[in-house]
């Protein structure tokens, strides 16, 4: 069980120390997608759980079961989706070598399965929670439509794990981007070759409604709280998805960070990312008895100011981009 190192610390040396354990979660941090790499290309899953390894292929297998049926449409197949079933294979082994991809489907998967976790242990529902009902009941009406489309797609969401699927339609810009190039790579270099994914390309990108995707109403929808943005960070009200997006809006990580963020080799980040956020020692500790509550936080967070917080998070955060 993952433990931080204990410490009757002052505002100096609770920094020392918080960097300490966050070089030592980049070091984990690092060897996560080698790891997930080898493990889905050998079928080894001693290390990471079953459930978790099964997500994430299947994740992969059902990018490329979407992109070979948008390619036997332009094609002109009878069955595009008999022979998706039969060919999407190697597409998808292709899409298990691209590491971006390979991190936001780990990420989706590991989002569900906290949220899983804690409606076991606290009753929470991963779907509708206590801020997305307040959201939902908003004397706004633009709030409270958008809230409605957020439980929709929270719904699918949820759908969509259980059934290992990631949907086109849900992949950030530049994770789409990385698949088009992707599909294109693996058609290979000729005249036609390139005609289909062009085509097939064309009517992808027409499906794409990034202002509408579940990542995206989350992000407007705390972004347009204010400053009541902080209720987003009490993981018991907001729920996982939405305390994740709160997480990466205040800390300035990037959302899948955010969720690996919530794992107990990423708990010094978890701490320095809700300091960055504005959440004092109290509110930490809080967070960590919902989501840790085996955990013992050092002493001294008190003395953590949140610009201090932020530098470590970015300085952290280059070392391990590079």
């Amino acid at each position: 069980m993952a433990q931080m190192a204990y410490s009757n610390a002052g505002p100096g040396a609770i920094e020392d120390l918080l960097g300490e354990e966050l070089a030592v979660a980049d070091r984990a941090q690092a060897n996560t997608g080698p790891i997930l790499r080898h493990l889905l290309a050998n079928d080894d899953q001693s290390v990471f759980s079953d459930e978790i390894i099964a997500r994430v292929r299947g994740m992969m297998m059902d990018l490329a079961r979407q992109l070979i049926v948008a390619l036997a449409e332009v094609a002109g197949h009878e069955e595009p989706q008999a022979w998706a079933h039969e060919a999407s294979e190697d597409l998808g082994t292709a899409f298990l070598g691209v590491p971006a991809l390979l991190a936001h489907a780990h990420a989706l998967a590991l989002e569900w399965h906290v949220a899983e976790r804690l409606h076991v242990r606290l009753a929470l529902d991963p779907v509708l929670s206590p801020l997305l009902q307040t959201m939902i009941a908003s004397q706004d009406p633009a709030t409270a439509a958008s809230a409605m489309k957020l439980l929709a797609a929270q719904a699918r969401f949820g759908q969509s794990v259980r059934r290992m699927q990631l949907p086109l339609n849900e992949l950030p810009g530049d994770l789409f981007h990385i698949v088009m190039l992707t599909m294109r790579s693996y058609l290979g270099d000729t005249p036609d070759a390139d005609a289909q994914a062009h085509q097939a390309e064309l009517a992808l990108r027409a499906r794409q409604d990034g202002r509408n995707s579940r990542i995206a109403l989350m992000d407007g929808l705390i972004r347009g709280m204010g400053g009541q943005a902080e209720g987003a960070l009490a993981i018991d009200n907001a729920g996982v998805s939405l305390f994740a997006t709160g997480l990466a809006i205040g800390s300035g990580l990037d959302r899948d960070t955010a969720v690996f963020a919530m794992t107990e080799s990423q708990l010094a980040r978890l701490v320095l990312a809700l300091s960055a956020s504005g959440l004092k020692s109290e509110a930490i500790t809080a967070q960590f008895v919902t989501l840790h509550p085996e955990i013992t936080l050092p002493k001294g967070l008190e003395h953590l100011r949140a610009d201090r917080a932020a530098a470590l998070l970015a300085r952290f955060g280059e070392a391990l981009a590079h």
